[in-house]
């Protein structure tokens, strides 16, 4: 169970955390993250400091050592019973111990353990990441800094969980951050959630750059950084050399392969989007959710933000698919049965469900509502599509995990998370698992034009038959170290990693070939790649392969089965050998030069991490009491309706509107100013008008808008009528603007 209140004592002593301070180094879309973190023993007796941080869920940790003076201790990598066994004999023996260990149930949270600092002594500790960079619906490239780190909700009957942390209002260290970027691709421009210095160009092509984080900020929120590259979809190949002690066959001991692909679909097969599939929605309405979706004025409660999606959702899905919404907290609950078929009454019951809809119900347990959806049963020729929205953390973030992955040929799971300290290891992992696509919603970023992106690629036709085939010189073969790739969407970035054994007498020229069916239709993509290896990459990308096989191994591990034992060897080993972090390793550096007498127990202290909006308090009581805190309680104001919202609210389930005052109104108008005699429909001129508005007047909004005016469209074109030029250009005359019959579609 989380405790809020952590080890931090009565008496608010000085906490050992002083400052962190972070170098990012890009190297294309690989990034690799230095964080120093500056501790001082204040207390006048030796003091052990836990502190408990998030790091992005798939991060590989690759070094981490100590400075004490002028001396130097790097850690190395073992098993991780042995690694606690030796600090506990070094802190209890007086020596000075660091420990740095995943957390067992989330992937995203690791523990520090800091032993036996001397009264008034300093310590530097260094940890080093290595993380793939996401890219986003506008082609950046992101990077996440997290600093907040949401408590974990653990059901009352549950004893297990993340182990225990401090939060504070205010954290009692400051972040200095510089980023480097060097790229094969002209960098355009970065941008930042936090306050930049101007970027720096180092080079005249503009593909090596530095930029620094503005002085003075306070670690209490994540550091977002959006890098935009001018070609970003390039496809790319990197070779990198071997371990020069690595024993060849290894892993590490043989040159790795890291494949970039952006697969690029026939147009025509993209311009027809589905008009079948069961879309279920599913919706966090823990307590949290009744909290800000950041700190402006004008920021809507994260339950709000919403309902409004869903508003948008309803109105987009295709008439004749199916539907369904849940909405879960510490139990779960379903609008309908099972899924219904999505028509004028369904859609308008589900509507007046979701304008009550409220942040109730308790804690975040998914567990069991995911359960219950995979129990039903799927529609023949309607594709299971999941949409789940939280901003929480869960204990049991892998048992969640390991049951999407294993209906991951019933469906396709697309994950959101809602405001900073969602859990990068259950969403990125819930998509990955589930074959979708993950969106992060944070600061001021509206999560409708990020939702509608994810049921656009939902509503893209099902790529399957997925192969992939390589082309190389006789004597050398290439081993795929990435699992299969089971999901493939219209410009986004598929990763490969791989293994090159053997040598080539001659060629050095290579070809990875992607193969798939697309509708129906055969699609192959194709990359040359040199097998020569690409100068100063170090180990990163054999680091980020490693990561990759012992994460399928933990996976396998915990799907249980005879050979467990044996895997569980195998991930330790390459965990120890590459030198990167798993669930059953951990980093343990000892000074063994340090010995000093303890008398009494070490103090011990928890170094608070930041809180966001919500800070839930978990006192050993029922679920079902769980108190929620939020410090925007206050906050009553009731926005204004947006008219874009309250057009698309107007639409019904077939695309058209109906002539009325609502509809009026949202043009600025009253009902008989948009009273068109001449119109050969009225519910065609009022579909038509809506349309020029949202061309007109709309047009920065259109990704959230799409679907609602391509089913508008589609309606207009199934009445077949004519007159329409006529009705376009009148409509025009009234709204004041010069939107083209050819822009509506129709």
């Amino acid at each position: 169970m989380v405790n809020c209140c952590g080890l931090v004592s009565e008496k608010n002593e000085p906490v050992p955390l002083k400052s962190i301070s972070v170098e990012l180094q890009v190297r294309d879309h690989v990034a690799s993250v230095r964080s120093c973190l500056q501790y001082v023993n204040e207390e006048e007796r030796p003091l052990e400091a836990v502190f408990v941080f998030p790091l992005p869920a798939d991060a590989a940790v690759c070094h981490f050592s100590a400075r004490i003076g002028e001396q130097e201790i790097v850690a190395e990598v073992q098993d991780r019973q042995s690694a606690r066994d030796q600090y506990d004999d070094a802190v209890s023996s007086g020596q000075q111990a660091f420990l740095l260990e995943e957390s067992e149930e989330s992937s995203d949270v690791f523990k520090l353990s800091v032993g036996c600092l001397s009264p008034g002594q300093n310590a530097s500790i260094t940890i080093v990441y290595i993380i793939e960079l996401s890219v986003q619906a506008d082609h950046a490239l992101r990077f996440c800094l997290p600093a907040v780190l949401n408590p974990r909700y653990t059901p009352a009957a549950s004893a297990a969980g993340v182990p225990e942390v401090s939060s504070a209002s205010v954290i009692p260290y400051t972040l200095s951050l510089s980023v480097e970027v060097r790229s094969s691709d002209r960098i355009s421009r970065l941008e930042s959630s936090c306050p930049l210095d101007p970027l720096e160009f180092l080079d005249a092509q503009h593909t090596h750059a530095s930029v620094n984080l503005s002085p003075g900020h306070r670690f209490d929120k994540d550091v977002e950084l959006f890098l935009y590259y001018e070609n970003s979809h390039q496809p790319s190949a990197e070779v990198e050399a071997a371990a020069p002690a690595a024993p060849s066959g290894s892993l590490m001991g043989d040159p790795a392969l890291m494949i970039s692909l952006y697969p690029e679909f026939p147009a025509d097969v993209m311009s027809s989007l589905a008009s079948q599939g069961e879309f279920i929605f599913v919706v966090d309405r823990s307590g949290s959710m009744d909290c800000r979706m950041h700190h402006g004025n004008d920021a809507q409660m994260r339950i709000e933000s919403a309902r409004d999606t869903l508003l948008l959702l309803l109105k987009s899905l295709p008439m004749g698919c199916y539907f369904n919404i849940y909405g879960f907290g510490s139990h779960f609950e379903s609008f309908f049965p099972s899924s219904v078929v999505y028509s004028e009454d369904t859609m308008e019951e589900a509507l007046k469900r979701v304008k009550s809809m409220s942040a109730d119900m308790g804690g975040t347990e998914i567990l069991q509502p995911l359960k219950h959806i995979y129990s039903q049963p799927c529609y023949p020729d309607h594709p299971r599509q999941l949409f789940i929205f939280t901003d929480g953390e869960v204990w049991n973030t892998k048992e969640v995990l390991d049951l999407v992955k294993s209906h991951v040929y019933s469906h396709r799971c697309f994950s959101f998370g809602i405001g900073e300290g969602a859990s990068t290891a259950l969403i990125t992992g819930m998509a990955r698992e589930g074959s979708g696509h993950a969106q992060f919603i944070t600061g001021t970023d509206r999560m409708q034009p990020k939702v509608m992106q994810s049921l656009r690629f939902a509503l893209q036709p099902a790529v399957d038959n997925i192969s992939v085939d390589w082309t190389v010189p006789e004597g050398v073969t290439v081993d795929m170290l990435s699992p299969p790739i089971n999901a493939l969407f219209q410009g986004q970035r598929a990763l490969i990693y791989a293994q090159i054994k053997g040598q080539s007498s001659g060629k050095t020229e290579g070809a990875v070939t992607v193969k798939y069916r697309l509708k129906d239709q055969p699609v192959t993509n194709q990359l040359q790649f040199t097998l020569k290896p690409t100068e100063d990459t170090g180990l990163t990308i054999h680091q980020l392969a490693a990561r990759s096989v012992i994460r399928s191994l933990e996976q396998e591990e915990r799907a249980g089965g005879a050979d467990t034992e044996n895997i569980r060897k195998r991930i330790v080993e390459l965990s120890v050998q590459a030198g990167v972090s798993s669930a059953h390793t951990a980093f343990i550096g000892v000074n063994k030069d340090s010995k000093q007498t303890v008398k009494g127990p070490l103090l011990q202290r928890s170094v608070p991490v930041a809180r966001k909006f919500c800070v839930c308090v978990s006192c050993s009581m029922p679920s079902s009491n769980m108190m929620i805190e939020c410090d925007d309680m206050s906050y009553q104001a009731e926005p204004q309706k947006d008219p874009l919202l309250q057009l698309v609210s107007l639409q019904k389930a077939a695309g058209f509107w109906e002539l009325n005052a609502s509809l009026a109104a949202v043009f600025g108008k009253t009902e008989d100013q948009v009273t068109n005699q001449k119109a050969v429909d009225v519910s065609v001129w009022a579909t038509i008008l809506a349309l020029i508005w949202l061309y007109a007047f709309k047009s920065d909004q259109q990704d959230e808008w799409q679907f609602v005016a391509m089913k508008a469209a589609s309606w207009i074109r199934s009445q077949k009528l004519d007159g329409l030029s006529q009705c376009v250009c009148d409509g025009n005359a009234l709204l004041g603007c010069q939107v083209t019959e050819d822009a509506l579609g129709i």
